[in-house]
């Protein structure tokens, strides 16, 4: 029989909506099981991988069902990796933060953006994203899992840092992003990755942007997305989607740079929460064409 854990969550947190608020939760191994309303994933723990299906069990509190029993030190590793994705473990000040200084959300209660459960991954995800259409990465992110991934899970450092840059670009499907990805790898094994001295508050968000464009395959955007992803949203992440954002739904003209500026610009009185306020304008926009996310198939 498997194991099923209890989660503590905040009182005000809602699966459906609080998953279901940033596209990674359709990249593999997640998967949004719509009839059910749970996350289907698959955690790779010190010894071996395990299918879990992560439910909402009442205000405050999350379930999670495996597919096997977990260790103690199983359990301890799958908990750690559930309050990162779900943001559990940020504080609930930051939260109320973030509404005081833009209300609109309020109400709602969003606020929190869904993530992966490891650092590292977060990182692949994001360069997966750069310079590709989202079915492209959606399929990159598939072929990782099921070609280097233990039983499906999302490849570990170790693993990725060991692939060749053939089986990369052949197999995965990454393109010029191969050798990238293993160098990628390969830092963060040998602890060149500081996810504690990046993760603490008292690090200035500069210094976390300067580094994270050290990175291979890490350029403006993918360094101020992984910024909103380690809970750092003062920087926009430009791309082509905020810059359609800021022309056809905020109504700015002008040639790109010129947009850009004007979005830096308007975006500016929300001060360390920017890219919470941007996400969320585009996210209910994306669900007014498309429905509430916790619904797409």
């Amino acid at each position: 029989m498997g194991t099923r854990l209890s989660i503590a969550a905040p009182a005000d947190y809602r699966l459906a909506r609080d998953v279901c608020s940033y596209g990674y939760f359709r990249l593999a191994p997640d998967r949004w099981d719509v009839p059910t309303q749970t996350l289907h994933t698959i955690f790779d723990l010190s010894e071996g991988p395990a299918r879990a299906i992560i439910a909402q069990a009442g205000p405050g509190r999350l379930t999670g069902a495996f597919d096997r029993g977990i260790s103690r030190i199983e359990q301890r590793e799958a908990r750690q990796k559930i309050s990162r994705m779900f943001r559990l473990n940020e504080a609930e000040a930051d939260l109320a933060a973030f509404h005081a200084v833009d209300p609109r959300w309020k109400d709602s209660g969003r606020g929190r953006i869904f993530r992966s459960p490891t650092l590292f991954q977060d990182v692949v995800r994001t360069i997966t994203s750069c310079n590709v259409t989202w079915p492209g990465t959606v399929n990159m992110n598939r072929r990782l899992c099921e070609v280097l991934g233990r039983g499906g899970a999302f490849p570990r450092e170790a693993r990725l840092a060991r692939a060749r840059a053939g089986t990369l670009r052949g197999r995965c499907r990454v393109g010029y992003r191969d050798q990238r990805l293993i160098d990628l790898a390969r830092m963060f094994v040998a602890g060149e990755v500081d996810e504690g001295w990046l993760e603490n508050p008292g690090t200035p968000d500069e210094a976390v942007y300067k580094f994270l464009l050290t990175l291979p395959g890490v350029g403006a955007y993918a360094a101020s997305n992984i910024m909103q992803l380690l809970g750092r949203y003062s920087r926009l992440a430009v791309d082509s989607e905020l810059v359609r954002h800021g022309r056809s739904t905020l109504g700015f003209a002008g040639s790109e740079r010129q947009i850009v500026r004007q979005l830096h610009a308007h975006y500016e009185p929300f001060g360390a929460h920017k890219f919470r306020s941007y996400w969320l304008e585009m996210w209910t926009e994306y669900e007014a064409k498309l429905g509430p996310a916790h619904q797409w198939e």
